[in-house]
């Protein structure tokens, strides 16, 4: 009989590479917003609590919706 840790560690080299992908990606994002106040639309600390309480999702919604250019224009 399977217990909780058997199925734990059964699941864990799926596991680790999606964390390590999420972590990096919040992060990444974080500083992202940090360095660069451009949006399309909202302003930085909303864009903050998105990337950092809406895991994994957040920074992609930032990077696809919320991103303004480089140089400051918004799309």
């Amino acid at each position: 009989m399977n217990t909780d840790l058997d199925l734990l560690m059964e699941y864990l080299p799926f596991i680790i590479p999606i964390a390590l992908l999420q972590f990096g990606l919040a992060i990444f994002s974080v500083i992202h917003i940090i360095r660069h106040p451009h949006y399309r639309f909202g302003n930085q600390v909303m864009w903050l609590l998105i990337v950092l309480f809406i895991q994994f999702i957040g920074p992609l919604i930032y990077f696809i919706a919320g991103r303004g250019d480089e140089d400051g224009h918004v799309h």
